[in-house]
């Protein structure tokens, strides 16, 4: 059977979910649960079909039905002849896809307005500045070193949050700083880093437009309003 671009999408995006982590523990299992799964071939195999499993309920487009899925696991994995034609398979496909790109936009629509009413509210609070493009920064610690050009290479810390305080990267938790080129991050940063001078330590507040936009990234959904503390440790 021939896939649709969006079923060969969807299928490979739930691939690299279970190949990423199809080699760890995914769940905890009452003693005697395991018995049947001794071999490597059977415990990757639990691992696929279990992150296979959790990252279909993450679609919040779809409602899986467990027997119809089993049905086509079971007619791919021994050859048999596909239940239904694939016309009707690429059509449900595409109804999905619209269903899904419609939530898409509304759960977007929903971050951009209520991202608007924070930065709203944290430009009011006392220390924080906004600048023309409508980054916001408020100094945490002053420094009296350089600033970097946008040709250089700087050393940070940093920590990254949503607006709910949800930790989406940090070099803080990891224990190591990193090295990056000015001009090679996100433009919220590219700007408030060439503003800043080596010792400082800045909490930006970063609107959309100058974070990922209307493009979601792991943790990070779209039109996201990021919350950082960085600091400059150096420039090389």
């Amino acid at each position: 059977m021939k896939s649709s671009s969006l079923s060969l999408v969807f299928l490979l995006s739930v691939a690299t979910l279970a190949l990423a982590a199809c080699g760890k523990p995914a769940a905890k299992l009452a003693a005697g649960d395991a018995s049947t799964i001794q071999t490597v071939d059977q415990k990757v195999s639990y691992g696929i079909g279990y992150n296979m499993g959790t990252g279909l309920t993450r679609e919040s487009a779809l409602t899986v039905d467990q027997g119809a899925l089993m049905a086509g696991l079971q007619d791919g994995i021994s050859g048999g002849k596909p239940r239904l034609a694939e016309a009707d398979i690429q059509a449900a496909f595409t109804t999905m896809q619209q269903k899904a790109s419609a939530l898409s936009a509304a759960a977007g629509e929903k971050q951009l307005a209520s991202g608007k009413e924070y930065l709203a509210k944290n430009k009011a609070r006392g220390g924080v500045i906004e600048t023309a493009s409508g980054l916001q920064y408020e100094v945490l610690v002053k420094g009296n070193g350089p600033k970097p050009k946008g040709t250089d290479t700087v050393k940070v810390h940093y920590h990254g949050t949503l607006v709910d305080g949800t930790v989406f990267d940090s070099s803080v938790q990891r224990g190591q700083p990193i090295e990056f080129a000015v001009t090679g991050v996100i433009a919220g940063w590219t700007e408030a880093l060439q503003l800043m001078s080596v010792g400082d330590k800045w909490k930006l507040t970063i609107p959309p437009a100058l974070g990922y936009g209307s493009r979601a990234n792991g943790k990070i959904p779209a039109n996201a309003v990021l919350v950082f503390e960085v600091e400059l440790l150096g420039i090389k």
